[in-house]
């Protein structure tokens, strides 16, 4: 399949994924509590976080690129906190592992880090096409196999853009089940939420 008919399908599978777009739970099947536990444990989904919390007096205006960490927004102390407790919980909890990528910008990547001890930066989930981010949205729909989880640490836009509001706050992941030519949100979770799941 040539790139641009890739990426126009996968713009439309998105699409058609979130009708009305909306990246709230579904109600039929949001899981909470241990029921959500369980299925952190077993694996077959795709976890998205949008960083931790950042020092808001600085911005990317200047960066010359993603390595340019000197010029974009950092996270602040409270981010880095709140990453390393994440991080705790999920092990705690026992969740699956599985690939951890992220957005190559320095506060995904860090908080990427702070929360599984490594990470693989992947463009697509911060840069935009013509289309919009379907590579993202590819991430969001491919099977991940029993006993294993993909985690993917990104921003708070190009999650919007793909799977509609409410938007995530600093630190907030949403629980995805992927279904081949679509998702479904299971859950979402602000960083505290994690401890309570232990």
């Amino acid at each position: 399949m040539k790139a641009a008919t890739a990426a126009a399908w996968l713009l439309a599978a998105s699409a058609a994924c979130a009708q009305p777009p909306s990246s709230a739970p579904d109600p039929a099947r949001a899981l909470a509590g241990p029921a959500l536990t369980q299925a952190l444990r077993q694996g077959g989904l795709v976890i998205y976080f949008r960083h931790t919390a950042t020092d808001m007096s600085r911005n990317d205006a200047a960066m010359s690129g993603f390595a340019d960490c000197g010029n974009q927004r950092p996270l602040s102390d409270e981010g880095r906190a709140a990453a390393r407790g994440i991080g705790d919980s999920i092990r705690a909890v026992r969740a699956a592992g599985g690939d951890v990528l992220a957005s190559p910008m320095c506060r995904t990547l860090e908080t990427a880090r702070l929360i599984f001890g490594q990470a693989q930066p992947d463009d697509a989930i911060v840069l935009r096409g013509d289309a919009g981010y379907p590579r993202l949205a590819g991430l969001f729909m491919a099977p991940v196999a029993a006993g294993r989880n993909r985690w993917v640490v990104g921003h708070g836009i190009p999650f919007r853009a793909i799977a509609g509001p409410p938007h995530l706050q600093e630190g907030e992941a949403a629980v995805l089940r992927p279904q081949g030519r679509c998702w479904t949100v299971v859950a979402r979770l602000l960083p505290a939420d994690w401890d309570a799941l232990r």
